[in-house]
């Protein structure tokens, strides 16, 4: 008998023990960072660098958040899931082009406070999209990935060509408010001004979605539906709702995450969430199925090697993010943090 398991002499009183935390995913991205320093050369650059990779893949983090927890709970292949990115991107010009002298004014907190409105109404925008997509054509094909990929990717179709129909074909710009840009510099270092605002947002989410799913009841149902969803359904738990709920609440993730990237971009298209769904699934695959933490690491890992590969050698950054994929599954197969084994 392993010494994990607890001898049934102990009685009933006796503590369950702990999981062992699992340290070694946790220095793959310090790691990735210090080694980088010598191979980049000048301590300022490589600075410039790391930030700019942390801020996009906090980004990264925020729209594969919400897909990690519907693959690894509902078990849904989501390939719509880029198109609920551009619905929240361009949900956001309803706020943001209309109140161009907040965001243009010479003060940050008439700047995030049109940000902040712009993502809650794509959040909501995004929401009410993903529900209507659960009702109409997820909850069809529960437990049929094929159809589920089929029918999500035309889903996409067509909700880009939504888009098109409501704003239009040509691309709109969408322009940083102005205390938002440029960047703040210290001796050499440049550290751009809304990179370090999508890490502090980053950080939010990620730091809610934890306390969220480690200390409230619901985070327990959801935990708990990941792991086995027939014996929360046994104890009595509508499933079905709690389903319901998590692919609402990715799509309304997805929707922040969209205004977060439309604003990186400033520009907006309606194929852009497409564009950047391939490395979403690359980041939920590299975490491990319906973990956060590790959709959190992949993200942070996956934007940082495609920011020093850019760098080092632009031949190979295209590449990079597949071959840190094959890399992390050779070293784990399910992933840096397996929670759903499919």
């Amino acid at each position: 008998m392993n010494d994990e398991f607890v001898p049934a002499q102990q009685g009933k009183g006796a503590a369950i023990p702990a999981a062992a935390l699992d340290y070694a995913p946790l220095v793959l991205v310090p790691a990735v960072a210090i080694a980088m320093l010598p191979l980049v050369g000048s301590f300022p650059t490589w600075v410039t660098l790391t930030v700019a990779g942390l801020a996009m893949g906090m980004m990264i983090f925020i729209m594969a958040s919400g897909l990690t927890l519907v693959f690894g709970l509902m078990d849904v292949l989501n390939f719509g899931h880029g198109a609920f990115v551009s619905v929240g991107a361009f949900a956001a010009t309803l706020v943001l082009l209309p109140l161009g002298d907040w965001t243009q004014a010479d003060s940050l907190a008439l700047n995030l406070s049109a940000v902040g409105l712009a993502i809650v109404v794509a959040m909501v925008a995004t929401a009410a999209v993903g529900w209507v997509f659960e009702r109409l054509i997820v909850r069809r094909v529960y437990g049929q990935h094929l159809r589920q990929i089929l029918v999500t990717m035309g889903g996409a179709i067509v909700t880009e060509q939504m888009i098109h129909v409501i704003w239009g074909a040509e691309q709109i710009p969408l322009p940083l408010p102005k205390a938002l840009r440029g960047a703040f510099v210290m001796g050499d270092v440049a550290i751009e001004k809304y990179r370090l605002l999508a890490v502090a947002v980053g950080l939010v989410v990620f730091a809610t979605m934890f306390l969220v799913l480690n200390r409230t009841r619901i985070g327990l149902l959801i935990r708990a539906g990941v792991e086995n969803g027939p014996m929360v359904e046994a104890l009595g738990y509508r499933i079905r709702r709690l389903f319901v709920g998590v692919f609402v609440a990715g799509s309304a993730l997805a929707g922040l995450g969209g205004v977060l990237w439309g604003l990186y971009r400033e520009t907006l298209t309606a194929s852009m969430g497409g564009e950047i769904v391939v490395m979403v699934f690359i980041v939920i695959i590299i975490g491990g199925l319906g973990s956060v933490g590790g959709c959190f690491l992949g993200a942070l890992l996956t934007a940082l090697v495609a920011n020093y590969a850019g760098f080092l050698a632009p031949k190979l950054a295209l590449a990079s993010n597949i071959l840190l994929m094959v890399a992390i599954l050779l070293w784990r197969p399910a992933g840096l943090y397996a929670v759903a084994r499919r």
